[in-house]
């Protein structure tokens, strides 16, 4: 059967199983968006290709699937790059399609010609550049695999407009294999396993340190069952949170910048770290010579680059999370556990002394409290998104999240206007599910023109603001560190009810603290995209914070 390159990549992303494209046309990818047309792949058609890319981040974050978008050459491709490296950072399974100017136009300036080839190298785990269409539907194939598997990240293809007209015999690809990759598949090592757990036997003072990778294999009920047997507690990143119950007795919420601070201290004070798809990352760290310096740490990760990258591990342990921890629970009937009573009652009178807490106020609105009502109203159920700033920190305090993928957030790149776009993806995933996403007033209008987008696909995202006129965490460390000179932080307020409804969304308007629970009913009743403007005091911090480069020593609040 003869097929255009345009036709052979769309039967191919059916035969991925591939259901919605969010993304926008132009010139260079035409052919492909006209066979899309009536090919029975949903199309999400965003305002902005960086709301594209996002939005695939969220539909890949909550699904575990992986994430599609497109977009034309030049401009369209390069408003990609954002995107394919906050994915790179956070280990999401993205392709990414763009379009390119003809093969023989290629190196010559041509219109919309962008080098995104050379340019995504760094910014994506794989990437092809297509020049024969007799190979086009292996290199689907083989996108999709790379994507998904080992550590999972972002692959472009990009795709010229003659090999998208070009036709030829359409040939099914082979099964995948590329030797060269193998390195994520290798056998665990169970002597390792056996060390570890001589480590724990002989331990006094373990923790249990939880990052993303837990998420991404599917390892959390692996995890719960692995805790609840060794009594060890648990602390995660910012995105590992979700794999471990944030109301269980075991949990010590999130530690490292803006931690708890029962968490920082007990990894101060442990003297074994199991780390479990976790990188060692500077907001977890702080001065890495001064941090757990009296610990023995077991590090598990599918990633060899990550191990020993930071932090030495004494016991490293390759493979993939879910399948290590399962080596774990078969040894473990035979294990001399302990049950760490002094370790907890430590670590509780921690909690006591040192409780996540915030100066309420009965009239004023209190960005903590409109987290904790959106916990209570929707029962710590709905899947939450966030842009980057300090509303992403309250956020991840004080919504206590239960279950995996209901916490989506740019974590290693820390990419403002993130929070929106990728609830867009997730509500097209989930249509039935309560998605919100808590933003601040800086970071939303960096995607706001996405309101288009949600209101055009009545996508019911619920968008609390909590909008105190500045960039709030430059602001913070202004006043914390630079004697509270803001420079160039000050944004002021547009009015978020006016622009809601311009866009044909509804907007509500929130100034005092017995207006904020009504506002996030009335919300959850809406089956509309609602924008709600919780105008919170203008100065309120962040705490507790350990200074960047810092020790706990140094921790303040």
């Amino acid at each position: 059967m003869k097929l255009t390159g345009a036709q052979i990549l769309i039967e191919s992303l059916k035969a991925e199983g591939v259901e919605v494209i969010f993304g926008i046309p132009g010139g260079a990818i035409m052919p492909v968006y006209d066979v899309l047309f009536d090919s029975g792949i949903a199309h999400i058609l965003t305002r902005h290709e960086q709301g594209a890319i996002h939005a695939a981040e969220g539909y890949a974050r909550t699904t575990g699937k992986v994430g599609v978008c497109m977009a034309t050459s030049g401009p369209g491709a390069t408003n990609l790059v954002t995107g394919l490296v906050d994915a790179l950072m956070d280990s999401t399974p993205i392709v990414a399609i763009t379009g390119q100017v003809p093969t023989h136009l290629i190196g010559t300036d041509g219109f919309q010609e962008a080098d995104i080839y050379g340019i995504s190298i760094p910014a994506t785990k794989y990437n092809y550049l297509v020049r024969d269409v007799n190979k086009l539907a292996q290199i689907v194939a083989e996108a999709f695999y790379i994507a998904r598997t080992g550590r999972p990240g972002p692959v472009l293809i990009d795709l010229p407009k003659d090999i998208q007209n070009a036709v030829t015999e359409y040939v099914k690809p082979k099964p995948v294999s590329l030797p060269c990759y193998n390195q994520y598949f290798q056998e665990i090592n169970e002597a390792q396993v056996d060390k570890a757990i001589q480590a724990i036997e002989e331990a006094e003072r373990p923790v249990i340190y939880v990052g993303g990778g837990v998420i991404i294999s599917g390892a959390h009920q692996e995890l719960y069952e692995f805790a609840k047997r060794t009594r060890i507690p648990v602390t995660t990143t910012l995105m590992g949170l979700g794999s471990f119950p944030g109301t269980d007795e075991l949990s010590l919420g999130m530690l490292g910048m803006h931690g708890t601070k029962y968490a920082n201290y007990a990894m101060g004070e442990a003297d074994l770290i199991l780390a479990l798809g976790a990188r060692f990352d500077d907001r977890v760290t702080g001065k890495v010579s001064e941090f757990a310096r009296n610990a023995k740490i077991v590090h598990v990760d599918i990633d060899a680059a990550e191990i020993n990258k930071i932090v030495y591990a004494h016991i490293p342990i390759r493979g993939d999370v879910k399948k290590v921890l399962q080596v774990f629970l078969k040894k473990l009937d035979k294990a001399k556990l302990k049950t760490y009573d002094k370790w907890h009652k430590q670590i509780q009178e921690w909690k006591t002394q040192y409780p996540l807490t915030y100066e309420n106020s009965e009239d004023r609105v209190i960005p903590q409290y409109v987290v904790e009502q959106i916990y209570e109203a929707t029962k710590g159920e709905a899947i939450i998104t966030v842009g980057v700033g300090q509303h992403q920190m309250w956020a991840a305090q004080y919504y206590r999240f239960q279950a995996p993928r209901s916490w989506v957030s740019s974590s290693g790149l820390g990419t403002m206007g993130f929070g929106f776009p990728a609830a867009i993806g997730a509500q097209v995933a989930y249509p039935h599910r309560t998605v919100f996403t808590i933003d601040g007033d800086g970071s939303f209008q960096m995607t706001i023109q996405e309101l288009a987008t949600a209101v055009q696909y009545h996508l019911p995202i619920k968008i609390a603001i909590l909008n105190n006129g500045y960039l709030g965490m430059v602001r913070q460390w202004q006043q914390l560190f630079f004697k509270g000179r803001y420079s160039h932080t000050f944004l002021g307020s547009p009015d978020f009810v006016k622009i809601a409804e311009g866009y044909g969304a509804v907007g509500i308007l929130i100034t005092k603290k017995a207006e904020v629970r009504p506002a996030i009913e009335k919300a959850l009743e809406t089956d509309n995209t609602v924008v709600m403007d919780f105008r919170i005091p203008q100065e309120d911090n962040v705490y507790p914070m350990i200074p960047a480069g810092g020790t706990l020593k140094q921790m303040i609040g």
